[in-house]
């Protein structure tokens, strides 16, 4: 189990920062049109993640006035994080929070990135496909978000290599967080339906908060069209890994 936990960690830092390098060697105009993509897609994992597999998770090891109570408490607290540009997940250079100094962006990053990795060893503890369906959620939340954040750095005036390899060292946080809240977690069992409960909120926050409004901005049919197809076919990849495991 912790191999897995080890090996999907890497994946949602690594694995998002790769791609992310690699998406910017596209034009400006295809990263125009595929960055949205990828956040349509990631809207759907990140909502089927917490609906289909962590909630239900939750509420079949506690009861389900405390499961709930922990989501909305978790829906709160994340609030109160962004008003303190701690999760803000904005994939725009314009926005207001991007235009504060970069190393305040890595150092959010690295929160939330550590953070994920405890989301992973919890889902991990409960079953593996619900381990697998959400690092896979957690891959592809990060690869748009990684990709705006280099863009970021390098509109701050930092270099190409500095820039992959400060947005490294933030993501490698997912790996500590993953391994301490495995070991952690595995001595006490009845934490985990609350974490799980906190990461389903996390994961609905960042849906509705940061991504959907962003969604919202394209008008067209045709735009809107791909957007509810990918973001149903988000929902369905988690749907064939949690219930088809």
């Amino acid at each position: 189990m912790l191999f897995q936990v080890i090996v999907f960690s890497l994946l949602g830092s690594v694995g998002a920062i790769a791609v992310s390098a690699l998406l910017l060697l596209f034009p400006q105009g295809i990263r125009q049109v595929l960055v949205p993509c990828l956040i349509s897609y990631a809207t759907g994992t990140l909502l089927g993640a917490a609906f289909l597999g962590m909630i239900p998770s939750a509420l079949s090891q506690a009861p389900a006035i405390n499961v709930l109570a922990t989501v909305l408490a978790g829906m709160v607290l994340f609030f109160v994080l962004e008003k303190l540009v701690l999760w803000r997940h904005c994939h725009e250079a314009e926005c207001a929070v991007h235009g504060r100094a970069g190393p305040l962006i890595l150092i959010g990053d690295a929160f939330h990135n550590f953070v994920d990795g405890v989301v992973i060893a919890a889902a991990f503890l409960t079953s593996i496909p619900l381990g697998i369906a959400t690092a896979l959620a957690v891959i592809a939340h990060e690869i748009p978000q990684e990709v705006g954040d280099f863009a970021i750095l390098l509109d701050n005036g930092y270099g190409r290599v500095r820039a992959l390899l400060l947005n490294g060292l933030s993501s490698a946080a997912t790996l500590p967080g993953a391994v301490i809240a495995y070991f952690w977690l595995g001595e006490t069992r009845e934490a985990v339906p609350y974490i799980l409960a906190l990461s389903a909120a996390s994961f609905i926050y960042i849906a509705t908060a940061d991504l959907i409004p962003g969604l919202h901005r394209q008008m067209t049919f045709a735009a809107s069209l791909r957007q509810v197809l990918l973001l149903l076919a988000g929902i369905a990849t988690i749907a064939f890994f949690r219930l088809g495991g």
